[in-house]
């Protein structure tokens, strides 16, 4: 669910209103009103460095991130959804973490933790639909480790991470034309691996970097 509408991970629904209202206490003076920001994001944050290969590290990466979030609010732009700016930080982090070691998860461990994050599929759901859905999820993480750096990021937070253009190009530090181009690129090199829906066709076509 976009942040503009509202965010729901792991507590109440935030919109960017709720936010800046949360962001304004916090910097004047109420600390522990950073908590609900920590509850709404907590969920999207451990995907993110999970997928972007923290594996067992990724609760201590996410931990790293909303401190150093605490620590820069200072430079939070008034009026900007919170999750990509989050999001960042919690990249960055996690190529720190990943950088130290002598090399990167294994991808059965890295899928398995993906898997193991709070659940994207509601509990009422349709088992079959369940299974094909968890399925596809797997199919899609494998498949990842066959493109580019810049592609599997695209990839993973329009897709795992369920970002619009706009979230993304922000929380990658990326113009849209980039992220249109990238995307497009990587969905032509997934559509041999797994079927992806055109997302980037519905969003203006191919743009440029």
């Amino acid at each position: 669910m976009s942040t503009r509408e509202g965010t729901l991970e792991g507590g109440r629904a935030l919109t960017v209103a709720d936010e800046a209202a949360v962001i304004a206490r916090v910097r004047s003076g109420d600390p522990e009103a950073y908590a609900e920001l920590v509850r709404a994001h907590t969920g999207v944050a451990l995907r993110a460095a999970v997928a972007c290969g923290a594996g067992p590290d990724a609760e201590d990466v996410v931990q790293a991130a909303f401190f150093k979030g605490y620590r820069a609010l200072g430079g939070f732009r008034d009026g900007a959804s919170f999750r990509p700016w989050l999001l960042r930080i919690v990249v960055n982090e996690t190529r720190n973490t990943v950088r130290s070691a002598a090399r990167l998860r294994a991808l059965a461990g890295r899928e398995a933790m993906l898997l193991g994050t709070e659940p994207l599929i509601p509990e009422s759901a349709d088992p079959a639909a369940v299974a094909m859905a968890e399925e596809r999820r797997a199919l899609l993480v494998a498949a990842l480790e066959k493109l580019s750096e810049d592609q599997r990021q695209v990839v993973t937070y329009r897709y795992l991470l369920e970002m619009d253009e706009a979230e993304t190009a922000e929380a990658l530090g990326w113009p849209r034309g980039t992220v249109k181009s990238r995307l497009n690129r990587a969905l032509k090199k997934l559509s041999g691996f797994v079927s992806v829906p055109d997302r980037a066709g519905q969003e203006g076509g191919e743009g440029h970097e």
